[in-house]
């Protein structure tokens, strides 16, 4: 944890702290680097040694910034590997090309091998456990002739009606050879049946696979499959198996070719034929893209033919997962609904509703940790009924809103704040340096901000009154600015603690240009004369200032760009 928080503190940002975009040129970098050159070269400051010692440290910083950036392939290695790689990895790139261009999609080839060679390496196991609930019982009773109705129980009736384990691992044998055991065991009112697999998947080529199959379970069985790459945008898969049965060999077959219709869309078509599930032609088109997933699919055969349809709305802001599918068929209809929630890195949630005739209604919940899975489907009633259906709504939505408000939420909380106070021990001295070179810039700028303020007062141009960068209040939407002070730098040091709010007027009036300040969308802490002052919180910059003798102020997050002035900061009542 503590290299984690070292690292997070002392990785420079070369374009945050020049204020440049990375996508900016050469000639925007030159016009940085001689802005700051001029606030801070130590000839500049020669008269006070104290600061001339400052002044070297942070005009070193911004010469090794601009540097890197203004030279092409540093620039390159920087934007993909980081500050490290210009020590380390980036120069044993560079030996072997010479444009950004190759040193990028070099990187890019080797991060893939050290990828593939890390998922060869693992034996990636995945797992299901599947526990099926007959709930019925709740909500519609049934009787036979013999019950006498005065004894019955007002308790419901809930009972396991199946349960299925799957589990499978990889075991990489070769590098073109990987061997995967399986097994299942499930069960059924009452009655029970297992199987175990053994498969090799070989890869042949770079265009395909072939996979042989054999296993015990309901009588040996025996299958072989072929993947193969037919061109950039089509592949086909074909397997068949053979299960021997006291009855004799029952062989099956499942092809599928599909076919890739442009950048977000793939169509698949799939036939299958013999075993115990009939024959079937299903055609299935999918689409994916940033927001949206939608699958329609068209099956003809025997025993059943149905047309579907999916949609997933995707929340990437919220971690979220919007689920509706319909499906109608020679079999009756289904309708679905539900949603899926990411709960940490690893693991995700998830609730659906299925209403279906003849089918009923059913509640089935799902819970992924890694790889993973277990299943519980709750056949809550027969028949599409209003109740059902509402509790079978609301209860999961109800108990996920408790559990976040009384469990997770907390825990959250506690396990921030442990991390936060962690990072802080850890990083302690290192941020007192951090304070201190703050303090020494915002020094070093005292000329430069008394000159552009002057010049900006004298046409009535942009002027920052009050500027504070930090934590806000608990409740409050900005920060509390007192107009009788005047800007004046960061916070008073504490030997003990650091305040969670800084000023930082001077830094940010020494970046307005032509009464206009722009600042890149990302964490103004690696700005000159700025510093973290509440590591692992949120933080915000409110700015008060005066354009053409108006006041403004305006409060942003910390990761959002800021472009000043603008109308919309005006404050139109001034009392």
């Amino acid at each position: 944890m503590e290299d984690e928080g070292e690292s997070i503190l002392m990785e420079d940002n070369f374009y945050q702290l020049l204020n440049v975009s990375k996508t900016a040129t050469v000639e925007e970098i030159n016009s940085a680097y001689r802005r700051f050159s001029r606030m801070f070269h130590p000839d500049k400051h020669s008269t006070d040694p104290n600061k001339q010692k400052w002044a070297e440290q942070i005009f070193n910083k911004v010469k090794e910034a601009y540097e890197v950036l203004s030279d092409s392939h540093k620039r390159a290695i920087y934007d993909t590997l980081g500050k490290r790689g210009l020590e380390v990895e980036g120069w044993e790139i560079i030996f072997r090309t010479r444009t950004p261009r190759d040193i990028r999609d070099e990187y890019e080839r080797l991060k893939r091998e050290r990828e593939e060679r890390r998922l060869q390496q693992s034996a990636n196991p995945r797992g299901t456990i599947t526990l099926s609930i007959n709930a019925t019982d709740m909500f519609m009773k049934y009787y036979d002739e013999y019950e006498i109705l005065e004894d019955t129980t007002v308790i419901p009736n809930i009972e396991v009606s199946g349960m299925t384990i799957q589990q499978s691992i990889d075991a990489p044998v070769t590098l073109r050879n990987t061997v995967t055991l399986s097994g299942n065991i499930s069960t059924q009112n009452g009655i029970g049946s297992g199987s175990v697999n053994v498969c090799n998947r070989h890869l042949s080529s770079e265009k395909g696979w072939t996979e042989v199959e054999c296993g015990i379970g309901n009588g040996p069985v025996l299958g072989f499959k072929i993947f193969r790459t037919m061109s950039r945008l089509m592949f086909i898969n074909c397997g068949t198996v053979f299960q021997f049965t006291p009855r004799g060999i029952v062989p099956s077959l499942v092809s599928t070719m599909a076919m890739q219709l442009d950048a977000h869309s793939v169509g698949y078509l799939t036939y299958r034929a013999g075993g115990q599930s009939g024959s079937s032609m299903t055609s299935t088109y999918v689409r994916d893209s940033e927001k949206y997933h939608a699958n329609t699919a068209v099956q003809l055969g025997n025993p059943h033919s149905f047309i579907s349809f999916s949609l997933m709305r995707k929340l990437p802001h919220h971690e979220m997962k919007l689920r509706f599918a319909l499906k109608f068929g020679t079999f009756g209809a289904i309708a679905e609904y539900g949603a899926e929630k990411k709960v940490s890195q690893n693991s995700s949630v998830s609730a659906a509703v299925m209403l279906g005739v003849p089918s009923g209604v059913m509640l089935k919940l799902k819970w992924t940790c890694s790889s993973q899975t277990i299943v519980v489907p709750i056949h809550l009633c027969e028949e599409v009924m209003p109740s059902p259906v509402f509790y079978a709504t609301v209860v999961p939505l109800v108990s996920w809103m408790l559990l976040k408000k009384l469990v997770l939420d907390p825990i959250t909380r506690e396990k921030h704040e442990r991390e936060r106070q962690r990072s802080m021990e850890a990083n302690f001295e290192r941020l007192k340096e951090m304070q201190r070179q703050a303090r020494a810039t915002v020094e070093l700028m005292r000329e430069t901000y008394s000159r552009i303020r002057k010049d900006e007062e004298k046409k009535k141009g942009l002027v920052i009154i009050k500027a504070l960068y930090g934590k806000l209040p608990s409740g409050e939407t900005s920060h509390e600015i007192n107009v009788e002070q005047t800007g004046d730098g960061v916070t008073p040091e504490s030997p003990t603690a650091y305040s969670e709010v800084i000023d930082v007027t001077i830094p940010l009036q020494c970046l307005v240009r032509d009464s206009r300040l722009e600042l890149l969308e990302a964490s103004k802490s690696e700005l000159p004369g700025f510093y973290d002052p509440s590591v692992g919180e949120d933080k915000h910059l409110t700015i008060q200032y005066m354009f053409h003798n108006n006041p403004h102020c305006c409060t942003v997050p910390d990761n959002q760009a800021v472009v000043l002035p603008r109308n919309n900061h005006r404050i139109k009542n001034r009392s």
